[in-house]
């Protein structure tokens, strides 16, 4: 059996970036950005007012107090948006809004709720310093400043500071688009009648989500055992995908293996079939597929292989087509509740809670490839080595959380 960083290293020798593109804003989450960010403009773009206020002289106010307040006729009111040349003059106030254009002349801003909030005149009690509540132009970025380096994956935080900086749109690779292909005539559509012999069909629902989780496009595609229909499905798909992935059909030696059946030899594929030194999901394959040579992961059909082979294998898939390092599945030590057992030979990936701080970890009941309950419960994996067969409570073992 190849160890599974062998398998790893299989998939990412041919995953090739995806070409940049010109994105706008609203197509760009999830996508990388392929070159820097730079701020076109200082942000903010001019100096305005952090508070409803007043816009004054502070020297106006320097002798202001409770028992002898200085009142300032109000010269003018700047709303927000409001373009003008407005001046303060010594000895007057302006009324202003918050995020609006200081008037020039002004030093300071007083907020409302330190004043009687006068509309024709206003009282002040106490001194201002120079400069307060006041934003000035570029405060939170300068001009040419890297508003986002190359590698950055976009979130609402960084498409919002590229819409502030004046980014209508950026260079990035964007989110792959990903077909899940469920295989399978025991499949039925959740939320149908289910009659004996049949089961709702998850996978493509679980897969979908992590796809999306992990910065990817997901459609969902259901297939039966026919292999032909599996490789019509497949060759349709990879002419409009980024990545295929397929659930079921990649058993060793199963009589009902219509994923190999249909790409094994196919004209339009390149395949290998694998057996992967790990449990659950043994049974692995890879290979690409249709005239772009699209990458095709061929995952096991029990729900927790499919689960724990795509945090293996498809996640990394997924930062390699947008030009990322593949995240690291980084372990930390953790000290078993309980006992554990592994078979010899594959590297055991179990469910487990891990404590909120990290000092222990329970590996739950239901350890089964195809129990769910389980899996839905476990925040973290717990792995075993391959040369291990058991270990004990109280040991030491390594950790991986889960997203």
């Amino acid at each position: 059996m190849d160890p599974v960083e062998a398998h790893l290293a299989r998939v990412l020798a041919v995953i090739r970036p995806l070409a940049p593109a010109r994105l706008g804003l609203e197509a760009a989450e999830g996508a990388v950005l392929a070159a820097d960010a730079v701020a076109v403009a200082p942000l903010p773009p001019f100096d305005n007012s952090s508070m409803d206020g007043y816009a004054v002289h502070a020297a106006d106010l320097a002798a202001a107090a409770e028992d002898a307040p200085v009142t300032l006729p109000v010269a003018d009111q700047v709303p927000a948006g409001d373009t003008r040349a407005v001046t303060v003059t010594p000895g007057t106030c302006v009324r202003i809004m918050t995020g609006a254009l200081l008037p020039a002349g002004a030093d300071a801003v007083v907020p409302v709720e330190m004043t009687d909030g006068g509309t024709g005149q206003a009282r002040f009690s106490q001194p201002v310093a120079k400069g307060s509540s006041i934003r000035r132009a570029g405060d939170d970025v300068a001009v040419g400043t890297v508003l986002l380096v190359e590698g950055t994956r976009l979130g609402p935080a960084q498409i919002a500071l590229l819409a502030a900086g004046g980014h209508g749109e950026v260079l990035a690779r964007p989110a792959p688009r990903v077909a899940v292909i469920g295989t399978g005539n025991e499949l039925s559509e959740p939320g149908t009648p289910l009659v004996p012999g049949r089961i709702w069909e998850s996978n493509t629902y679980m897969l979908a989500a992590a796809v999306r989780q992990a910065g990817g496009v997901a459609t969902r595609h259901r297939a039966g055992d026919d292999p032909q229909a599996v490789l019509a499905l497949i060759e349709d798909l990879a002419a409009r995908a980024d990545l295929l992935i397929t659930s079921g059909g990649v058993s060793m030696g199963g009589e009902h293996d219509v994923v190999k059946a249909a790409l094994s030899g196919a004209g339009i594929a390149d395949m290998a079939f694998h057996k992967v030194a790990m449990q659950p999901g043994m049974p692995q394959g890879f290979g690409v597929a249709g005239p772009y040579r699209t990458p095709v992961l061929t995952l096991p059909g029990n729900p927790v292989s499919a689960f724990v082979s795509f945090f293996l294998f498809g996640r990394p898939a997924l930062d390699a087509l947008q030009g990322l390092a593949p995240r690291p599945v980084r372990c930390r030590p953790a000290e078993l509740t309980a006992p554990v057992n592994s078979p010899a030979g594959r590297r055991s990936y179990l469910r487990g809670v891990l404590a909120p701080d990290g000092a222990t970890v329970t590996p739950l009941a239901g350890q089964g490839s195809h129990q769910l309950g389980a899996l839905a419960w476990a925040n973290a994996l717990i792995v075993v080595p391959e040369e291990v067969t058991a270990m004990a409570a109280g040991e030491a073992a390594d950790v991986i959380s889960l997203p």
